[in-house]
């Protein structure tokens, strides 16, 4: 019996591993199979669980996606003056499907740091067109630099 310079006196030595390993075949499958058991859940629910999730959050971004590409009510400034340090005038483009619905847009002005330095909710009433401009006045409590729309809803 051989044994290695750092192994203690009597101790054997680990069964050599590799092409000379005499082990069969049948032997490495039964050990390999000892130490790394098979899966709990079979792969093929685990692709189909996976595949569903994926299906679902897709559908989830499409349908999220096709509502907002054709929100119910959009405006947008189609200019604005700075009439002085405190008052700005602009024009809102009011865009709706239904022309008789009212609509509420909220509409900001920001000061040359992207502040907010004055904010009003505007309504627009019924109207004959989907397409409407309306003109105001908005007061700011600094000189304003750019008036925008935050948000326009029904109602």
């Amino acid at each position: 019996m051989t044994t290695r310079m750092d192994a203690p006196e009597g101790a054997a030595t680990p069964a050599p591993r590799g092409p000379e390993s005499a082990e069969t075949p049948e032997a490495v499958a039964a050990r390999l199979q000892a130490r790394y058991p098979s899966p709990r859940v079979p792969r093929v629910v685990i692709v189909i669980v996976v595949s569903l999730i994926a299906a679902i959050g897709i559908g989830w971004v499409v349908w999220t996606g096709y509502r907002q590409a054709s929100p119910a009510v959009s405006g947008q400034i189609l200019k604005f003056t700075i009439n002085s340090d405190t008052e700005v005038g602009y024009v809102l483009t009011v865009d709706r499907p239904d022309p008789s619905v009212v609509v509420h847009c909220r509409v900001i002005a920001q000061g040359t740091d992207f502040q907010r330095v004055g904010s009003e909710d505007v309504p627009v009433g019924p109207a004959a067109a989907k397409i409407v401009d309306v003109t105001g006045t908005m007061a700011t409590i600094f000189r304003a630099t750019s008036v925008s729309v935050d948000s326009c809803w029904p109602g």
